[in-house]
């Protein structure tokens, strides 16, 4: 097993790309901590997890307050003893519009989500992590490109990307590696408002493959990043698209 009595947080973890990363994790040996502001969400991973004869704990986080965090952190501790592994994977959208029309409110409302509290779970884990550790992070292919109708979400992406670089050479001598992942569309709930539009079956097939990205292909990654096969990689954002960025 790939994560064989490694210790893992996975924040997002109620759905989409965090559930997936769990459902794998759990598969290669990892016990889990399924970090999500929704209870009901978390809990669902949590079953699915033990039904596959994993071992996981869900802890209520909203990752834009500090003291959420820092309890995250210490009760994974506390419940395992150490900590291997942080997917800082919860994020949100944002609205589409035009940057004059976005309020400040709704700004720091994405910002404080996405980048701080990436942020805050580096802050927070990195100190924990005494015998070396992988973190990765999750970014987004419009923080690379930059796409119009959504400026606080490309910026706050393009920021995680920032942190990941900075994260890694300041920590790569205490052998923890902090990575990012840069996915392209991916079938979540984040994209259930635009299969309901006209535009959809341009932007589902609008990469190489021709279709969208599933939750278990991004896992994939994420698992190869939080294994020892990927020691050598570190400060890097890795995009996977399906070719979108190619286009």
């Amino acid at each position: 097993m790939r994560l064989k009595d490694k210790v893992a947080i996975i924040t997002g973890g109620g759905g989409g790309i965090g559930r997936a990363t769990a459902i794998r994790f759990a598969q290669e040996g990892a016990r889990l901590v399924i970090a999500d502001y929704s209870e009901k969400a978390g809990a669902e991973t949590v079953q699915l997890v033990n039904e596959i004869g994993g071992e996981a704990k869900f802890i209520q986080t909203d990752m834009s307050k500090p003291e959420d965090v820092q309890i995250m952190i210490q009760e994974t501790i506390d419940t395992y003893g150490k900590l291997d592994i942080l997917f800082n994977n919860a994020g949100v959208k944002s609205g589409e519009k035009k940057i004059p029309d976005v309020s400040f409110e709704e700004w720091q409302q994405v910002f404080d989500v996405n980048t701080n509290g990436v942020f805050l779970g580096l802050k927070y884990a990195i100190p924990q992590m005494s015998s070396g550790g992988s973190i990765i992070n999750t970014a987004s292919i419009a923080g690379i490109k930059g796409q119009k109708l959504v400026a606080a979400y490309s910026a706050s992406k393009s920021s995680v990307m920032a942190l990941t670089k900075t994260a890694a050479t300041e920590f790569g001598k205490k052998n923890i590696r902090v990575n990012a992942i840069a996915p392209g569309i991916i079938d979540t709930n984040m994209v259930e408002d635009w299969k309901k539009t006209k535009k959809w079956p341009v932007l589902s097939t609008a990469n190489a493959l021709n279709r969208i990205g599933y939750p278990e292909e991004i896992a994939n990654l994420v698992l190869f990043l939080a294994s020892d096969e990927a020691s050598f990689i570190t400060g890097e954002t890795i995009v996977i698209d399906g070719g979108t960025l190619n286009l």
